[in-house]
């Protein structure tokens, strides 16, 4: 491929990113337009042999040895790495600064299913350890750590993380360490992911943790309904996060967001905060969009709208837990379509387990100034529960034009330590969000 075409190629899968689509409000301009790369290289000329793209070949050493080239060329502007067409069998691999990792059209990144190839890693410090299992946790597949201006786009070609095997092993109980992501990047800033499919992931897909200026936009998430912890974005204890112009549909949250874990998120103190989410689409057997459970850092300044679910367990969760501290406040979801979803709502303070027996069972999270609005359901079983802690009570809680319908009467709300408003709330809400005086705010914040 010619240096002109790709140059094109990369300039038409980036540029929505950081204009937008048309006319469409976007927030991709956080992260400023990618420098022209200074280089291109083929992952072909790394494999050898001409045996890297048959879906046999291990290409882990291709990679590694791509990534490094681009480390010590040190081109104006970085360098760009071409995935060609073919299956390209690999282990982790490191991306690096100032780089653009580009999937061309039939191109796959396919994770070898071969557990001794995965090295282990440190556990995340706002984590204390492994989230499934103590101890440290195997690497993604793709990963990088205090990166700068890192790009992963295409032409949408797809990475495959091949997770059947490592669900098999959850299901048995077989799990060793914790099982790995697609991609995390951790400590980076001005990071883009866009146009690319990703499929069957051994655990969460995407995730961007102590990061900073991320833009994930046009994306595709696939795994099993049935697929274990296949959570699809879950951005961590991050900031200036947009996440636009998806469709996912995997067997967890399709996107929930994070700060860290008891008293390991309490001590790192990072929260998530200034995130921005539209344009969703997808389903799941758990919800559409969360916050939590883990949200010991806290998670604030939070914006999600125009989001569409169906075939779902709920559409809007708010998770937290005795014992997590942190805050989740200042958040507003808007204009949401439901379709055949168990539970339209719910914000819950008990819901999650725990690292160890260390945390503190007197840090109750504060839930404050929560906005949802805009919500139109049909297919709907329950109405949904705001559920807060007996000595933190949910406050500020504002529900304006949810009208949740079903071919049955939709069960009604309920509520528990709860305080608010409702305005046009249907079925009925609960008498703790009728009140007088949650009214002001609720008004205020439309």
């Amino acid at each position: 491929m010619g240096r002109q075409r790709w140059w094109w190629l990369l300039t038409v899968a980036v540029a929505a990113v950081v204009v937008g689509a048309g006319a469409q409000e976007t927030c991709s301009d956080i992260v400023p337009a990618a420098p022209r790369r200074g280089a291109w290289m083929s992952l072909a000329s790394f494999a050898g042999g001409g045996g890297g793209g048959d879906g046999r070949t291990l290409s882990t050493a291709a990679f590694q040895a791509a990534v490094a080239s681009i480390e010590r060329r040190r081109a104006p502007g970085g360098a760009l790495l071409y995935v060609p067409p073919g299956v390209w069998l690999t282990g982790p691999f490191n991306l690096t600064s100032h780089m653009t990792l580009f999937l061309a059209r039939g191109a796959v990144i396919r994770a070898t299913q071969d557990t001794s190839s995965w090295p282990l890693i440190e556990p995340l410090p706002s984590y204390g350890r492994g989230r499934e299992l103590p101890g440290g946790r195997y690497m993604s597949l793709i990963h990088g750590n205090g990166l700068q201006d890192v790009v992963i786009t295409g032409e949408n070609g797809t990475i495959d993380g091949q997770g059947s095997a490592w669900w098999d092993m959850w299901k048995k109980g077989t799990l060793p360490f914790t099982r790995p992501h697609l991609v995390e990047l951790m400590n980076s800033s001005d990071v883009v992911i866009s146009n690319v499919v990703f499929r069957d992931s051994p655990f969460w897909n995407i995730h961007p943790v102590y990061c900073s200026n991320v833009v994930i936009r046009n994306v595709t998430v696939l795994a099993p309904h049935d697929s274990p912890n296949t959570d699809g974005i879950d951005p961590d204890s991050s900031t200036n996060v947009c996440i636009e112009d998806c469709y996912i549909s995997t067997g967890d949250d399709l996107i929930a967001i994070k700060s860290g874990w008891d008293e390991y998120g309490v001590a790192y103190g990072r929260p998530s905060s200034h995130i921005t989410i539209r344009r969703i689409t997808g389903s799941s057997p758990f919800a559409g969009f969360a916050v939590g459970s883990e949200t010991s850092g806290g998670v604030e300044h939070v914006l999600a709208e125009h989001l569409n679910f169906f075939s779902s367990g709920f559409g809007i969760h708010i998770k937290t837990n005795t014992g997590r501290g942190g805050f989740i406040r200042n958040v507003t979801v808007s204009d949401v379509t439901l379709d055949s979803v168990r539970y339209g709502l719910r914000i819950a303070g008990d819901v999650g387990g725990h690292p160890d027996d260390r945390y503190d069972r007197n840090a109750v999270p504060v839930v404050d100034s929560l906005t949802i609005k805009n919500v139109q359901g049909q297919n709907i079983r329950e109405a949904g529960s705001i559920k807060g802690i007996a000595t933190s009570a949910f406050s500020r809680i504002c529900l304006s034009n949810v009208k949740l319908n079903g071919g049955a009467p939709v069960r009604p709300w309920k509520c528990e330590a709860v305080s608010g408003a409702a305005l046009d709330v249907q079925p009925s809400p609960c008498t703790e969000l009728t009140s007088t005086s949650g009214m002001s705010f609720c008004t205020n914040s439309l």
